[in-house]
């Protein structure tokens, strides 16, 4: 009986999460001029381990040297930042937005612009708490955490489309992103 229970429960848990529109993420098809790719990040240590990690699970081979065949993305900005949204009436921040600007820019193998320079820029607010200042600099390094993993993602979405169209030069674009 107990075995019958635990099948139930779990049939009934993946029908939930599929109904939910939960579906795992699969790895991007990119352009096939992204076979083996350069990857060159001013700022971001994370941003260019996570997105070195992405590219590769997309099947493209991350060359450490640029050459002839290899294609270039280059991400020239890559930076976060803290805003004061308020402030009570005793002058202190009651509450903060953390920001993440980056712009990147896809080569073909030839030197050819692929993707023109892109610029993406997400946020997320945060409360803060006075007393809690230990607990702040945690939720200030989890929100970094998450907006990088965002920041992976939409970059893919990106070359992702540049696929889906043909492959070819794309316009430039900016995007915004806020989550609260």
């Amino acid at each position: 009986m107990s075995r019958m229970f635990k099948a139930t429960l779990m049939l009934v848990s993946a029908l939930a999460l599929t109904a939910c529109g939960f579906h795992l993420r699969q790895s991007a098809a990119l352009p096939s001029a992204m076979q083996h790719v350069h990857l060159t990040v001013n700022g971001g240590i994370d941003l260019q381990r996570d997105l070195a990690r992405a590219l590769e699970a997309s099947g493209v081979t991350v060359e450490d040297k640029p050459g002839p065949g290899i294609a270039e993305l280059r991400v020239p900005q890559a930076a976060f930042s803290t805003e004061t949204l308020t402030v009570s009436g005793y002058a202190r921040v009651t509450e903060y937005a953390v920001r993440y600007q980056v712009q990147f820019q896809l080569n073909d193998g030839a030197g050819q612009v692929l993707l023109p320079l892109q610029n993406i820029s997400m946020s997320r607010e945060f409360s803060y708490d006075a007393t809690n200042t230990i607990g702040t600099t945690a939720q200030v390094e989890e929100i970094q955490r998450s907006l990088n993993d965002d920041m992976v993602q939409s970059i893919l979405f990106r070359l992702q489309a540049l696929q889906k169209h043909g492959g070819g030069a794309v316009a430039p674009a900016a995007a915004s992103s806020s989550a609260h």
